[in-house]
């Protein structure tokens, strides 16, 4: 079986190549990283240097294809309406309108859980509880039109999956445990609530083993799966384990949840770039919010393969090894 997978460059998709290509895929790396890539290279990878948002790469790519897994994504908290709708939007249309035309056997969608981001405390999220109308930022507004255009292509004809997986961790994270680090190194992270906020993450090998699933499982079609680590943890818990792997001390700077809101709205205004504080990120470490995995558990089969801790610990090694040297 062939694999054509989108973003494999990426963070999360060196993983996915990695994990498939193990269990016997045929993988087709798809990425914009040529150096990267060239690493990923073996009897069961070939890797292409493309653009997803180039519908004529992405086509020409995707000869003899059985499945495919749209990893790839712009992944941030800011930016242009225009960059995201550019990349996560009308990209992943081009991958889902190829998919249609080379009449691929399942299309697995990488979406977001930002898509349930709130003000409120929300415990056991199901898929379907989610605002199509949530526009806290461009990225989850840009999630939301790509999954509705999965749903699309799902009418067409295409067999498809999408995956929302929360909070990925994990050696080569170039997002949430760095973003930790620089704040703390800096003017300390910001604890609202007290950090006793209850949040899901999940360990990256976790999320290319749902993905796995997702391929070999034959009654799936037009499913959408929340995928965490199924320990929900408090925000400030969750901090010391990171710190205390790598030998290092928190520092909190406490800040009440409206404070925190009304600032980042203030900045969202002035700032060009990205401001320090975006609402986004005050919900996302200042609310509670679990996701509810029954039904990955029961129509996935899914169960995370490394807790959190294991997950901490192979992270912290990692860390300490390269000498800060991706922090």
């Amino acid at each position: 079986m062939k694999v054509f997978i989108t973003g494999a460059t990426g963070f999360l998709g060196k993983y996915i190549v990695d994990l498939l290509s193990q269990k016997g895929y045929d993988c087709i790396a798809f990425g914009r990283n040529q150096s990267i890539g060239k690493s990923l290279v073996s009897d069961r990878v070939t890797f292409i240097k493309g653009d997803f948002t180039n519908y004529n790469e992405v086509l020409n790519a995707m000869d003899n294809i059985d499945f495919v897994v749209h990893a790839g994504a712009l992944s941030t908290v800011w930016g242009s309406w225009k960059s995201f709708f550019d990349a996560n939007v009308l990209g992943t249309e081009n991958v889902l309108k190829a998919s249609l035309e080379k009449k691929v056997k399942r299309f697995i969608f990488i979406s977001s859980p930002s898509i349930y981001a709130s003000k409120k405390d929300r415990l056991n999220i199901k898929e379907s509880e989610f605002d199509p109308n949530n526009k806290l930022n461009n990225y989850i507004r840009s999630k939301v039109m790509a999954e509705d255009l999965v749903h699309t292509y799902n009418h067409k004809g295409l067999y498809t999956v999408i995956l929302r997986p929360r909070g990925i961790f994990g050696v080569g994270d170039t997002s949430i445990v760095p973003r930790l680090l620089a704040a703390n190194d800096k003017s300390g992270i910001p604890l609202l609530n007290k950090g006793k906020n209850l949040v899901d993450i999940t360990y990256v090998e976790n999320v290319a083993h749902a993905i796995y699933l997702s391929l070999i499982q034959e009654d799936i079609n037009n499913e959408v799966f929340n995928i965490t680590n199924d320990e929900p943890t408090a925000f400030k818990i969750i901090l010391e384990k990171f710190f205390d792997a790598i030998g290092d001390t928190p520092r909190f700077k406490k800040i009440p949840f409206k404070v925190a809101y009304f600032l980042a709205f203030i900045l969202e205004k002035v700032y060009r770039k990205e401001p320090p504080l975006t609402r986004y990120t005050v919900c996302t470490i200042g609310v509670n919010q679990t996701l509810d995995i029954t039904h990955a558990k029961n129509k996935l089969g899914y169960q995370p393969i490394y807790t959190i801790d294991e997950g901490v610990k192979i992270y912290a090694t990692w860390w300490k090894d390269n000498n800060h040297k991706n922090i």
